[in-house]
């Protein structure tokens, strides 16, 4: 059988069949179902003079996902969500036609600690039908999501459906984001237990997928009917994540993402005009680029 799984590596490199590159989106793979972007935070120690802090920013046509394994930040939007974001809990703002926010380490921790970072920032496309939905803002804390145990495996459902259960998440398509954690090494299936295609992003550890030995840093990119066998090592941690693709291509453009380039456009220019909402009692601005 053809190998056609694309394994996608935080540095860009050809290895015979196949393809590795940065985080999505990549050159040959813009998106694993709806999911455009994923950002890989950290590990980065914060302390007195590195503190996050990103100023009054604005999105379109996408919801962010904020899942953090260490670490604490504030978030605050211009709908007046105000929220801490701490390890396991699930940060979740759709900004349908539009929504600006800041991303900061909170007061309580600048005075002088020091603190690990380490998380990732995801970005889902929303369906053609809601990108001018109003936007909203939800927050899960780890105790609300669906958590089970297979073997050597414990299982926690960020996200959509899978494996029989649904995430109390208010999600907008057909999609799944789902954390592992091996305590052995453990054959895992995925045959039938999700829809559309599938990623694997290595936080910890290394997966055997097709005798391919794939390391932390790297993403492995499938159908969910491939015939490959997936094995995770013990004391790994992987974030599974994907869903069914949307018919239309997508444009991303700085914060941007729609199906159509006019409204990116659009989008631009209300920044560029300050005519979008902002953040109370917030006056930073980071400029388009």
């Amino acid at each position: 059988m053809s190998n056609t799984d694309l394994i996608i590596e935080e540095r860009s490199r050809d290895i015979g069949d196949f393809l590795v590159g940065r985080l999505i989106p990549f050159r040959k793979k813009r998106m694993v179902g709806p999911f455009i972007f994923i950002d890989h935070m950290g590990p980065t120690t914060i302390k007195p003079g590195t503190y996050l802090d990103i100023d009054q920013h604005p999105h379109i046509g996408l919801s962010t996902l904020t899942y953090l394994f260490e670490g604490e930040v504030r978030h605050q939007d211009s709908i007046g969500s105000d929220q801490h974001i701490k390890p396991g809990s699930v940060n979740w703002m759709t900004a349908g036609k539009g929504v600006v926010h800041t991303e900061r380490t909170p007061t309580e921790l600048r005075h002088g600690q020091q603190f690990t970072m380490h998380g990732y920032q995801i970005w889902v496309a929303l369906p053609i039908e809601k990108e001018d939905m109003d936007p909203e803002f939800h927050h899960l804390a780890a105790t609300e999501l669906p958590t089970w145990k297979e073997g050597s495996a414990n299982f926690k459902l960020i996200a959509g459906k899978g494996f029989g259960k649904e995430s109390p998440l208010p999600v907008h398509s057909d999609l799944f984001m789902i954390e592992i954690e091996t305590e052995d090494t453990f054959d895992l299936h995925v045959k039938g237990q999700l829809s559309g295609e599938i990623g694997f992003c290595i936080v910890e550890g290394s997966i055997n997928a097709c005798d391919q030995k794939v390391e932390k840093g790297n993403m492995l990119v499938s159908k969910t009917d491939n015939e490959c066998g997936l094995q995770i090592a013990a004391k790994s941690r992987v974030l599974l994540f994907g869903g069914e693709p949307f018919p239309e291509e997508r444009h991303i453009f700085w914060n941007f993402v729609s199906s159509s380039k006019e409204k990116i456009e659009a989008a631009k220019e209300s920044w560029r005009n300050k005519s979008f909402p902002q953040v109370p009692n917030d006056e930073t601005y980071i400029p388009l680029p």
